[in-house]
C-alpha cells in the first residue's frame, strides 16, 4: 500500500529537486505552443496504445458503431498522454540530468511544471469521464486504472526505489487492448488477458535491453534500473527469462482460437528471432542489445498488425 504521507513527502522532494535542476529563471520569456504540450503526450507512446487498443477492439467479438469506436480510440489516446505528461512533470528532475531526456518540454524551459501538471490532470479526468458516459464504465475504469498505474504506482512508486520498476509498471502499457475489447464488449476476458500478457511480458526485456546501453544515463540519475543495480549479467538473464515467457504468450491467441493459421505462423516466425536475439544478448554479442531493443518493437507491431490484419479480413469475406 502506498502511504499517502510518505507519497507526498516524495512529490515535494521532486518538485525541490526539480527547482534546483531547473530553476525558474528558466521559463522566463519562453511561450511554450502548441507542439510543447504535443510533446508532453509522448506521440511514440501515444502511437502504440492507439494501435494496440484498436487491435483490441478488432479482436473483440461484437461490433461498434465507427464513431462510437473513434470516440473511444480518441479517449483512450488522450489518457494516455495525459498520463505520459504526468509523467513528465514528476520526472522533471532526472529529465534534465539524461542526455536522452533533456531536451524534454520542462526540463528544456518550455513548459512549467504547473502548466504539465495542471493540463495531464484535466486530460485525465475529461478522457475517463468522457470514456464513461460516451462507451461504458468498464473501459473508461480500466482507463482510468492505467492512468493510476503508470502515474502513481509507476512513475510515483517503483520507478526509484525498485529494480522491479519496469516488470511491475509494466501493466500499464499493456492495459490498453484490454481496454479497447471493453469498450466493445463491456467486459474483461481470458482473451483479452492474453492480450495484455503479451505486452505485459514483453515489457521487461524491451526496457532492459534499452537500459544496458544507457546504463550510465540511468546511473547518473541513481534510477535503480536493473543493470544498475544487479549488474549486466543479471540483466541479460533476466532478458532471456522474460523472452522465453512472451514467445509463448504471443503464440497463444493462435491456439485459444480467437487467432487464425497466419496470425501464428507470424507470431511464431517473430518470435523466434526474439528470442534468437535474446540469446546473442544472454551471451553478451556485442550490441546485441541495441538490436533486440529495436527488433522488440518490430516484434510487437507485427504481432498485433497479424491479428488486426486477420480480423480486417475476415470482416471483408463476411
Amino acid at each position: 500500500m502506498i502511504e499517502g504521507s510518505a507519497l507526498s513527502d516524495t512529490v515535494t522532494s521532486i518538485e525541490q529537486s526539480a527547482q534546483s535542476v531547473i530553476p525558474s529563471s528558466a521559463y522566463a520569456g519562453q511561450t511554450a505552443d502548441a507542439a510543447d504540450f504535443i510533446a508532453l503526450l509522448k506521440p511514440r507512446v501515444m502511437s502504440l496504445v492507439i494501435f494496440t487498443a484498436f487491435v483490441g477492439m478488432l479482436a473483440a467479438p461484437g461490433t461498434m458503431h465507427p464513431v462510437l469506436a473513434l470516440a473511444a480510440i480518441t479517449l483512450i489516446a488522450i489518457g494516455a498522454g495525459a498520463s505520459g505528461a504526468l509523467n513528465m512533470w514528476f520526472d522533471a528532475d532526472i529529465d534534465a540530468v539524461m542526455e536522452r531526456t533533456a531536451n524534454r518540454p520542462i526540463p528544456a524551459g518550455k513548459v512549467t511544471p504547473g502548466d504539465a501538471l495542471g493540463f495531464g490532470l484535466t486530460l485525465s479526468i475529461a478522457s475517463v469521464v468522457l470514456l464513461g458516459l460516451i462507451v461504458n464504465v468498464t473501459s473508461a475504469a480500466l482507463l482510468a486504472l492505467t492512468i493510476f498505474f503508470y502515474v502513481v504506482v509507476y512513475t510515483m512508486w517503483l520507478k526509484r526505489r525498485t529494480p522491479q520498476n519496469i516488470v511491475i509498471g509494466g501493466a500499464a502499457g499493456a492495459f490498453p487492448p484490454m481496454i479497447g475489447w471493453a469498450a466493445v464488449t463491456d467486459s474483461v476476458t481470458i482473451e483479452s488477458i492474453v492480450l495484455f500478457g503479451i505486452i505485459f511480458l514483453w515489457t521487461p526485456p524491451h526496457f532492459w535491453a534499452l537500459s544496458l546501453f544507457l546504463k550510465k544515463d540511468y546511473e547518473k540519475v541513481s534510477v535503480p534500473m536493473l543493470p544498475v543495480v544487479a549488474g549486466v549479467a543479471a540483466t541479460r538473464r533476466q532478458i532471456l527469462l522474460y523472452s522465453l515467457l512472451v514467445v509463448p504468450c504471443g503464440v497463444a491467441p493462435y491456439f485459444m482460437g480467437f487467432a487464425g493459421v497466419f496470425y501464428g505462423v507470424v507470431a511464431s516466425l517473430l518470435g523466434v528471432v526474439f528470442l534468437g536475439l535474446a540469446v546473442q544478448v544472454w551471451r553478451g554479442v556485442e550490441k546485441s542489445d541495441r538490436k533486440l531493443f529495436w527488433f522488440s518493437i518490430i516484434y510487437l507491431f507485427g504481432v498485433f498488425a497479424a491479428l488486426a490484419g486477420e480480423r480486417i479480413v475476415e470482416g471483408l469475406m463476411a
